[in-house]
């Protein structure tokens, strides 16, 4: 009886979902921005490296997106063998529900080398410019490579969007690489998040190209990723062959990362995510999205105490109004 009078709180329309789901992203994605600049900043003396911190994300991405991708592709090799069918469903001993050579694309861009980027860019960049190189530039970038790979057609409206991207990035990127000679070092962060955004766009388009499933996809880059730079990583730790802290580190901070960017920024928020698209279509999602720059620009301002200069609010602005301005017909026709 008890459950039965709470069941009508637990059936939620899917209006609510689509909500919830746009929120937890949205947190999620400023979340990872802020979290990681925290951690990674030398001022901050962290306790991780970036590669400590891919570690982390790996392993905690890995205890539950590996059991899942081996339940997959079981189920998917058992349906092919009452079928009468060899059972070749997946890949990577069982682990990935994709083939191999899909595997290793999306994996190698979308979840080995983007997080290697993207944490290691955090070392040298603030937050701020994160935000606007990472998120931000992401619609460039996409755009890109789908007319590299794909021939898509940019439309005038689209392209406006994007030439505002694109100034908004030079105001913020191109400032540090004109005071490189300063030695702050800014300029190389920055270099890093746009190659980050780069490699995260291609795993995009790469996901559109094959016509993925996004459980399939994150699971596949996360075992992808995981089978590479864990034991790998492990072995040259062990070895003394890199400088890394992951296992004398307080538990606390390497659980935390587990957790933060494993669980939430690689499992929940995919999941989250693919529900927002699902709602609200990727158009309106990609409006929505375009909230993260500013808040976690704001939010490191805030929580980390950093400077928000002209450049970098200017650029927030341009790049927040390109992604919005690049999508507003499409909703309109919608």
């Amino acid at each position: 009886m008890l459950f039965q009078a709470r069941a009508p709180f637990l059936a939620l329309s899917p209006k609510v979902v689509g909500a919830l789901a746009a929120v937890v992203t949205v947190c999620i994605w400023t979340g990872f921005i802020v979290v990681a600049r925290a951690f990674a900043d030398p001022a901050r003396a962290p306790t991780l490296t970036p590669f400590d911190i891919v570690y982390a994300r790996l392993v905690g991405a890995a205890l539950v997106l590996v059991p899942l991708g081996w339940w997959i592709t079981r189920t998917a090799r058992q349906r092919q063998r009452e079928a009468g069918q060899a059972a070749t469903a997946g890949s990577m001993g069982g682990f990935s529900p994709l083939p191999l050579g899909i595997t290793v694309q999306i994996g190698f861009f979308g979840g080995l080398l983007y997080a290697m980027l993207a944490y290691s860019g955090f070392v040298f960049a603030p937050a701020a410019h994160a935000s606007v190189l990472l998120p931000g530039s992401l619609p460039f970038w996409t755009a890109l490579v789908a007319w590299i790979l794909l021939g898509d057609r940019i439309g005038a409206s689209r392209a406006v969007g994007l030439v505002l991207i694109v100034v908004g990035d030079l105001l913020v990127g191109g400032a540090s690489l004109l005071r490189s000679d300063l030695g702050d070092g800014v300029w190389r962060g920055d270099l890093l998040f746009v190659a980050g955004s780069i490699t995260w766009a291609i795993y995009s388009v790469l996901v559109r190209k094959h016509a993925l499933q996004a459980v399939h996809a994150t699971t596949a880059i996360t075992v992808f990723a995981f089978f590479t730079f864990f034991p790998v990583y492990t072995v040259a730790l062990w070895q003394g062959w890199v400088v890394g802290h992951v296992f004398t580190a307080p538990v606390g901070d390497v659980l935390l990362q587990m957790l933060l960017q494993g669980v939430g920024s690689v499992v929940i928020s995919g999941i989250t995510f693919n529900l927002m698209i699902r709602h609200y279509g990727p158009v309106r999602s990609t409006m929505i999205t375009a909230l993260v720059p500013g808040l976690s620009a704001v939010s490191a301002a805030v929580f980390l105490a950093e400077p928000l200069p002209w450049n970098v609010l200017l650029g927030l602005s341009m790049v927040t109004l390109g992604i919005v301005f690049g999508v507003r017909k499409a909703v309109a026709k919608a």
